[in-house]
This record gives C-alpha cells, structure tokens and sequence, in this order.
C-alpha cells in the first residue's frame, strides 16, 4: 500500500476481498466483454454480416484485458467505454469493426452495475443466512435462561437470554424477505440505444422490430438474466439504484440494533463480545475490555444508513432521459454501500460466533430487582393465607418504597424480602418467599416463543456462509 495516497478504509481494513471482487475494475471490464461477446453473438444469430471466426477472437480476450492500451487511450479520448472498446480491437482486429455495434455506452456500463449489484446482493443474503443459523442456536442454547428485560432501558420484567435473540432474528427475517425480493425482480436494461427507443438497433436490423426483441432476449439469456426493463430512457431506471441501497439500509438498521444491545449488556456485565487473548481494550486502561467489534458495527451502519440517501435524491433529480450528474455519485455511493454491508455482516458473524454470556451476573441482577416485580405474587400468597388484599396492598407499597431508598441513597441491596417477612401481616417466611421468587415462574411463554419460532424459521442452513476473517 502507497502510505502518502489516501485509500478508502472500506477497501483496506474492512471488507472481504470476495466483495471487493465484485466491485473492482478487473470485474468491471471483464464484464464489459461478456456484453459486447453476448451482443455479437445476438447480432450473428439474428443474420447480421458478423463472423463466428470474430466472436471467436473476442472470446479469446474476454478475460485478458490490455490495460495499458485502454488507460492510454482515456488520456486521449476522455471517454472509458471508447478506450476499452479500442483496446479490445487491439487485441481483436478481426473483430474491431463489430464490437459495441449499435449500441451506447450505457449497454456495457448499466447492464454492468446490474449484474455487480446483484452479485454483491447474494454475497449479503448468504452472511445474512449465515447470521441468522448463528443467532437461532444462541437463542436454542439460551431459551431458557431467565434475564432481565428492560423498556425504556429500566427494568421491566423479566424474559430469557433466548427470547431476546429472537428480537435480532425476527429482524433480519425481514431482512432477508427484502433481500428475496430485490432478487426476485432482477432485469437487465438490455439494448435500448441512446435515449431508449432502440432506433439504432432497429436501424441494423433494417426496421425488423421483431429482430430488434429478439436480440435483447438473446442478450438477458446469455447474461443469465430472464428479463429486461420494459422501457427506459438511456439508462436503467435510477430507482433501482435507491430500492438497493434501501434493503442495505434495512440490513444495517437491523445489525445497528444488535450492536447497540450488545454493547449496552457488555456494560452491564451480562454478555460480552469476543476478546482476543492478545487484544489491547485502552491504551492507557489496561483492565477495560471495550467492545470495539459491536461499536465498529454501530459506525459502520450508520454510514449505511446515510449513504442510502444518495441514490434516492439521484433517482428524483434525473432529467428526462437521462443526465451524467449520477454518474461520480454512484461510483462512490454503490460500491462502498455494499462494502460497508459486508463489513457489518462479517462483524455480526464474528460476534454471534463468540458471544460469552455470564449467567451469574444476570441472575444477581434479577434477584436485585425481582422482589419488586413479584410483589403481587407475594400479596396474593399472603391473601389465601388470611390477609387482606387492601391491607396487604398498602404494606407492600410502603416496604417498596423504603427498600427502593435505601438501594438508591445508601447503595444496599433490596432488602424488600426480608422487609416482608418481618412484617407479621404477611404470616410468612423468607425461604417461602424466596420459593416464590424463582424467575423461572416469571418468563411467561418465553421458551415456547422461542421454540416455536425457531420451527418457523425458513432459513436452509446449508447454504451458510463460511469462515469470515475482520480485521481486529
């Protein structure tokens, strides 16, 4: 790496180089020439003067790209489509005079960034999958494990460890429904010519419009693609770009989510993020184990988030066929949108795998609270004991109120149980009390919930994902 040369952190530190792939040049360009063969290969089938000794030559080439002459000639012309497209004939002269035929730039680069777009889609639905068959065995490992659940960051009551993966899995479902869909609808631009009407097409193939359909069909199935946009100006609708980078953003939301819990149940001591036996926490606090991957999700995802915006204000501002100002926009705003996704996914993966949960820590913190929450359970023990609701309703709101101070002012434990069973209204003991206070009677369906959704989940876990490296 050139250290006096700024390169985005995206390419450098964060995403997997299978995405990086997809979004480089080399990609790009060997694409480009899978077009320009598939579109001879329409011509030739459809009587057009084009050789197969030329489709040939072309196919000989289609992955051995002369760099060197393409970036001279964009010196030269200021145009990248047309510098690629004489670099090609260099190598092809048999065939220089039937590459790009009838087509516009927008036929290589469009149909490009649809195909890229898509690929990269799929490397985000296989994490995703990958994600979800993490967190449904966390949630079946710890489906049963009582912990405090909290609204509005306060206690509530109480639900389990388990239950609460669901939260994360739920969300990704939704996101992977998303992702389906956006798949599902997956069409080239095909051939349309400069401002959509396929007059130069209709031109070569001497006003045949059937001609002129059939070749875009030949195109979409040689490119592997079962349909094209009906219509389009000169190039694909720009609100694909913004519905793409909409399932990102929701895939990020979901992730920013997690991340934000995690981070807040490492504060409490309850869960904890993956720590490398030779990781640094802080510089100068050598005791603090800071979760750095949780947090990294949490910037990432924001700048998805963000990011989506780009595509969405480019969609609304195109002028009527088309105009070039979305062109810098989306070199940027796409590709590092994919990465950045990728990234987060390869974090959540790295997490979920290691996540260490401290099941004494949560049920200390249960039983500081659990005395309040169980308070009617309590009243109504005593109750058919021979007390009186109105009575006893009264008593326990004073003893809660003095057990909640001197938690809060003097930094003692609840001592709300032992308050009760000193008070001879209640005629009853400690040990009954605390018989009462197992948190397993208070997580309701927990367990059920998270069994039953766990059978639910639509997600083949062979198509999971492998290992993924992050860069600690």
């Amino acid at each position: 790496m050139m250290k006096n040369i700024y390169e985005s952190p995206l390419n450098s530190r964060y995403a997997s180089d299978e995405m990086k792939e997809i979004f480089s040049p080399d990609k790009k360009f060997r694409t480009w020439r899978r077009l320009w063969i598939a579109l001879a290969e329409a011509e030739r089938e459809l009587g057009v003067n084009i050789t197969q000794a030329q489709i040939d030559q072309l196919k000989a080439y289609a992955d051995d790209i002369n760099y060197d002459v393409a970036e001279a000639q964009e010196k030269k012309v200021r145009h990248d489509v047309m510098a690629h497209v004489h670099a090609y004939g260099v190598q092809c002269p048999d065939a220089k005079g039937i590459i790009h035929l009838g087509a516009t730039s927008c036929y290589v680069g469009d149909n490009t960034d649809i195909i890229i777009m898509h690929e990269g889609l799929r490397i985000v639905r296989d994490k995703l999958v990958t994600v979800i068959a993490l967190l449904s065995d966390f949630a079946e490992q710890y489906k049963s494990l009582p912990t405090l659940a909290f609204t509005h960051f306060q206690p509530a009551q109480l639900t389990t460890v388990g239950k609460r993966a669901t939260l994360w899995i739920q969300d990704l479902l939704m996101d992977l429904e998303d992702v389906d869909h956006q798949l599902s609808k997956a069409k080239l631009l095909g051939s349309k010519g400069t401002t959509g009407t396929q007059a130069s097409f209709l031109t070569l193939f001497d006003g045949d419009h059937e001609k002129v359909k059939q070749a875009e069909r030949l195109i979409c199935e040689k490119m592997g693609y079962d349909e094209v946009f009906a219509v389009s100006g000169q190039t694909y609708p720009r609100k694909l770009d913004s519905q793409m980078l909409s399932v990102l953003s929701s895939v990020a939301q979901s992730a920013y989510k997690f991340s934000n819990d995690i981070r807040l149940l490492q504060h409490l001591k309850e869960v904890e993020e993956p720590f490398e036996k030779g990781q640094i926490g802080s510089s100068a606090m050598a005791y603090k184990r800071n979760p750095m991957r949780t947090e990294r999700m949490s910037s990432l995802a924001r700048y998805v988030i963000v990011d989506a915006l780009n595509p969405a204000i480019t969609a609304s501002t195109q002028w009527f066929e088309r105009t070039l100002d979305d062109s810098a926009n989306k070199r940027i705003s796409i590709p590092e949108a994919f990465l950045a996704v990728d990234a987060i996914l390869n974090l959540y993966i790295n997490v979920t795998k290691g996540l260490v949960v401290y099941p004494m820590v949560i049920r200390r913190r249960i039983m500081a609270e659990l005395p309040f929450m169980a308070t009617e359970n309590i009243m109504m023990d005593a109750v058919k004991r021979g007390g009186d609701r109105q009575a006893l309703h009264e008593r326990i709101r004073v003893h809660s109120i003095e057990a909640a101070r001197v938690v809060k002012e003097q930094g003692e434990p609840n001592d709300l149980v032992s308050r009760i069973a000193a008070d001879p209204m209640f005629n009853i003991t400690e040990e009954e009390i605390y018989e009462i206070l197992l948190p397993e009677n208070f997580i309701g369906r927990s367990v059920e919930q998270v069994t039953e959704f766990l059978a639910g989940i639509p997600v083949d876990k062979s198509a999971v994902a492998g290992d993924v490296e992050i860069n600690v």
